[in-house]
């Protein structure tokens, strides 16, 4: 039975992978700073445990990735899926501020949760780290400059770990989503618009028209993707990013 650690898994992305790996049988260990949502996920998914952690904060990292351990005997499976949008807008007219906590939760907090999972994760024997990229760490993204340099620095970081992890078995691998059907696309829409001055559902459009499949990507296709990533049958993948985007070609 493998024993899961997701971040941020209360809600969107993070609660279909949560899910995913929980129909499979493991033992699924979430964070988040919803509680609320937290509470939710509890009471849909027997056995789920759960801790409200601030990713960006790394004494509360340090300390739920210790509880996630303690209380499922191990970690084999790490899915560092939290993260920000942060702002959409010009880089001459960035708010410093929204930089840095845009960095300290994507980049810096990814960074804390492996560190601190990484001795669990040889100690339970070969396991499997999953980063939650995006197309935005393949293509460069106008007006969301610190979202963009976070998800193509994971790119690097994954494949970094690929290669100090490969000696204890232990795989690394990037998702790499396009844009995700739910709220944070129509947030990010939104946003492009008021940048814009265009319509929304213009921007949408917009938005689509360089993806071969039309379509926003189901957060359950995702989910898919990581337990295939974790199973034996993904044995052979590592310090690889997957894109799952509908073949987007450019921005």
């Amino acid at each position: 039975m493998k024993r899961v650690l997701v971040t941020a898994g209360a809600s969107g992305i993070g609660l279909a992978i949560v899910r995913a790996f929980h129909a499979t049988g493991a033992r699924v260990y979430t964070c988040d700073i919803d509680d609320a949502a937290l509470a939710r996920a509890t009471g849909e998914l027997p056995g789920l445990l759960t801790r409200h952690c601030d990713v960006g904060d790394r004494a509360e990292v340090t300390a739920m990735v210790a509880d996630a351990a303690q209380r499922l005997g191990g970690i084999d499976v790490l899915v560092n899926n939290a993260g920000i949008g942060g702002p959409t807008s010009p880089v001459h007219e960035l708010v410093p501020e929204e930089w840095d906590r845009v960095l300290r939760v994507n980049l810096t907090g990814t960074f804390d949760v492996t560190r601190n999972a990484i001795p669990h994760l040889i100690r339970c024997g070969p396991g499997v780290v999953i980063n939650m990229s995006s197309a935005a760490g393949r293509f460069g993204y106008p007006n969301r400059s610190p979202y963009s340099a976070t998800k193509w620095a994971l790119i690097g970081f994954t494949k970094t770990l690929s290669m100090e992890l490969g000696d204890h078995g232990i795989r690394v691998n990037a998702i790499a989503p396009g844009p995700v059907a739910g709220e944070r696309a129509e947030r990010v829409f939104q946003g492009r618009a008021a940048v814009s001055g265009r319509a929304l559902e213009e921007e949408k459009r917009i938005g689509l028209a360089s993806l071969s499949l039309k379509e926003l990507v189901d957060p359950n296709d995702i989910a898919q993707l990581a337990v295939f990533l974790a199973s034996d049958a993904a044995k052979s993948i590592s310090g690889q990013v997957i894109p799952i985007d509908g073949d987007m070609q450019r921005t």
